[in-house]
């Protein structure tokens, strides 16, 4: 018996990154699980090490009519029990069978996609409460927030390496190069901070425009593009400041995780870290699109170290307490329980 994962996305993002690592960290526990997901060489190789049997399918759009009744062949050959389906492509995708069929929703998704399911997780308590407002049964909605960790043996990059003096301050900036992320706001505060670094790691549709920002405020030469990054613990260990000023997130998963590593946290008060953090106690929050007040409250933590340790602990605390891999797993555990699946 085993639980069938399903992700329809191809590209590279957070709800990505966390796939692998919740695959990773239910295959430790000794979940019995297989994933079907479009082609991608990198996912095929990271879930094979975490023993997950892997179908790569097409994922395609309204005329996709193979890629269901493929994925269902590939259920009943894995023995599968529950289908866990990641996102609306994945839902649209998901096959009828003698499985349950369970939806993971990290936003506000369209629930069109979701009929007939028999469950809906949500990674927040607010999107919880969200798709019960969307009229979805509220006995059939659980909050299972994503976990954050921080692997020991992972050392801080080496700043040499991307040129950046060892005693500058620096900030990380964690996200896809797009709009909802504003990266531009963060370069406009980087442009109030000066002997500030930035690094930002992500990719996305507005990396030229991005580049050509940083060069007409005057800050290229404190910036690094890293590109997409697969070495996230070592990035959070070298900085002194996690900015995050998205404009629209539903979690703000980039909080949790540089909690873990004990890393305070400046972020805009959009839904997800807003709800997330706690003003003044773990983290600080200021307006969304507001670079005068994220510089200020980036220079108020370069400038109190006191500050920015109490805030750290703090946070870490909370990955403690609600947000710890053993928990989440457990939650995850009980869910496929409830369903013959584990």
């Amino acid at each position: 018996m085993s639980v069938l994962h399903l992700l329809g996305t191809a590209g590279e993002g957070g709800a990505e990154t966390y796939f692998l690592d919740l695959v990773g960290a239910l295959a430790a526990d000794g979940v019995a699980q297989a994933a079907a997901i479009r082609p991608n060489a990198k996912r095929v190789a990271a879930l094979a090490a975490a023993g997950a049997p892997t179908g790569q399918f097409r994922f395609g759009g309204p005329l996709d009519l193979l890629t269901k009744p493929k994925v269902a062949r590939f259920a009943r050959a894995q023995d599968v029990k529950l289908a866990l389906a990641w996102m609306n492509r994945a839902a649209r995708h998901t096959p009828r069978g003698p499985w349950a069929r369970i939806g993971r929703l990290g936003g506000y998704y369209n629930l069109k996609y979701y009929r007939g399911f028999d469950e809906l997780v949500a990674n927040t308590e607010d999107i919880a409460d969200w798709i019960v407002n969307q009229g979805w049964p509220a006995g059939r909605v659980r909050c299972i927030p994503n976990f954050a960790a921080a692997p020991p043996e992972v050392s801080p990059t080496d700043r040499a390496s991307l040129a950046t003096p060892a005693e500058a301050p620096l900030l990380l900036s964690m996200g896809r190069l797009h709009e909802a992320k504003a990266h531009d706001v963060t370069l406009e505060a980087l442009a109030k901070t000066p002997e500030a670094y930035l690094w930002i790691a992500g990719v996305g549709p507005l990396e030229a425009k991005l580049k050509a920002m940083a060069a007409a405020l005057g800050v290229a030469d404190r910036v690094r593009f890293l590109g997409w990054r697969t070495d996230a613990s070592a990035l959070y260990r070298a900085a002194d400041v996690c900015v995050f000023p998205s404009r629209y997130e539903p979690l703000g998963n980039v909080v949790i995780q540089a909690w873990a590593h004990g890393l305070p946290v400046v972020a805009a008060a959009s839904q997800g870290p807003a709800a997330l953090i706690k003003d003044g106690d773990d983290g600080l929050l200021t307006p969304v699109d507001d670079a005068e007040a994220l510089a200020a409250n980036i220079g108020r933590l370069l400038d109190d170290p006191m500050l920015r340790v109490r805030l750290a602990q703090n946070g870490l605390g909370r990955v403690e307490g609600e947000f710890s891999k053993a928990a989440v797993v457990a939650q995850w555990r009980a869910l496929f329980a409830d369903y013959g699946a584990a």
